[in-house]
């Protein structure tokens, strides 16, 4: 069984595999139409088109099949129908599973899971170092059981008479090779880690607020942050079409210089491998002095995705053992029509803010909400005092961090601070000229 996830898929849009979609409903209140629907748009983003949906209802999953033996032929006779040549379960798979269904279809047919579905998507949208070495690492790590348990029949691996052969050097050959490879790459993503790290000690010592824009896929972060800031990411409707963070800058009217920084979108039941593997990069969120949590106002799911970004939040911030960072909940895209009477039914309290990533709507009030969320942060600044008001350096020390003092040629004392919005306001008349045009 080939398990190169990253084969799976064609980029070219003319030979599109056809995929057949399948999941369990197991009477355990998941909506399972709702969850097949979202790995179709995982599908179309991966570059499959869905021919058809198949659920099966049942107790349990069947241990060899997944969907037992009468369903399995009403899977290949769908297969047939329609073309496809891709079959995905929407949950995951044993290696044991995937190739007793491979093996019950036309040999053209390809089985994976959602897990190798959304690897394969992060594969291709990683474009950056740091995130090639994380899709890597968690590749490997989802592979390598797959490969001792569909590698069994050449193993031969157990002990005794007649379980010794070449094929248990060359298993153990094979996984000795992938270990290598994830101690080498987690050693050069340590590496990196160390350089993150650095970066945003620098950001923290320079008082600079740090803004995360986080969220479920496909939500409008990355539209949102180009029109913050003015800037041109890429931005797609497609799912995890940002998977490495992208830091901006914003200058606002009253807090000044801030770090917008865009990060990967959640999604419903992301692998522990991609959790694991993406610590470093969803840690982005946990740094952040305040969360703009994105969603699409216009999506039937909002509540679901509302539900899970929480969740995702939540626990990214449980794991590092600290109170999570003060939000505002954006909702994006209220220019869709569908937006009335999805958000007809949702609360929106203070922290809350409808906008238009597109063509602007409530982009005023969302700039205006951060400067209120911002109004006690510190901050760094520039003042100037002459000669008869040294004294209040004293205060300066005592309540903020006091970076650099310079005396100029008539004794006037220019000093870099960071401090917080009452220190500034007190000593707002010897701001210097360049920072009072940003109060």
């Amino acid at each position: 069984m080939e398990l190169n996830v990253n084969d799976v898929f064609s980029e070219d849009d003319g030979n599109k595999a056809v995929a057949v979609l399948v999941s369990l409903d197991l009477d355990d209140g998941t909506d399972v139409e709702s969850s097949l629907r979202e790995l179709e748009r995982l599908a179309d983003t991966a570059g499959a088109k869905t021919a058809a949906y198949l659920i099966q209802a049942r107790e349990r999953p069947d241990s060899a099949t997944c969907i037992g033996k009468g369903k399995l032929l009403e899977l290949n006779e769908l297969c047939v129908n329609t073309g496809a040549d891709l079959v995905i379960f929407d949950l995951e798979l044993s290696p044991m599973q995937i190739r007793n269904v491979e093996n019950a279809l036309s040999e053209d047919v390809r089985v994976i899971d959602r897990t190798m579905l959304i690897l394969d998507i992060f594969a291709a949208s990683a474009k950056t170092g740091e995130g090639m070495l994380q899709v890597e690492i968690a590749e490997l790590k989802y592979s390598i059981p797959r490969l001792i348990h569909s590698s069994k029949d050449l193993s031969r691996l157990g002990g005794g008479i007649g379980t010794r052969g070449p094929g248990e050097s060359k298993l153990e050959l094979d996984r000795r090779r992938a270990r290598e490879r994830i101690s080498a790459l987690e050693h050069q993503l340590k590496e990196l880690e160390g350089k993150r790290a650095t970066q945003r000690k620098s950001r923290e010592k320079s008082g600079i607020v740090q803004i995360a824009i986080a969220g479920y896929t496909n939500a409008g972060k990355s539209t949102l942050l180009n029109k913050l800031t003015g800037s041109d990411i890429l931005c797609a409707d497609k799912l995890f079409a940002t998977l490495d963070p992208t830091t901006r800058r914003l200058r606002l009217p009253e807090a000044g210089e801030v770090l917008l920084t865009d990060t990967v979108g959640f999604v419903d039941r992301l692998p522990h491998h991609l959790v694991d593997a993406f610590k470093s990069t969803l840690d982005e969120v946990c740094y952040a002095d305040l969360l703009l949590c994105v969603f699409d106002s216009s999506d039937p799911e909002l509540l679901k995705r509302f539900k899970v970004t929480n969740e995702v939040i939540g626990d990214l911030f449980k794991r590092r053992g600290i109170p999570c960072a003060e939000r505002i909940n954006v909702f994006n895209q209220c220019d869709k029509p569908e937006s009335v009477g999805v958000m007809s039914g949702f609360y929106l309290d203070s922290d809350c803010v409808k906008v238009s990533a597109v063509t602007g709507e409530g982009i005023d009030d969302l700039l205006s909400l951060i400067e209120e969320k911002l109004s006690n942060r510190k901050r760094r600044v520039s003042f100037m005092f002459p000669p008869r008001d040294h004294g209040k350096l004293n205060y300066l020390y005592k309540t903020s961090t006091v970076e650099n003092v310079e005396y100029d040629e008539n004794a006037n004392a220019v000093v870099d601070a960071v401090c917080d919005a009452r220190t500034i306001g007190m000593y707002r008349q010897y701001l210097l000229d360049q920072q009072k045009e940003t109060e």
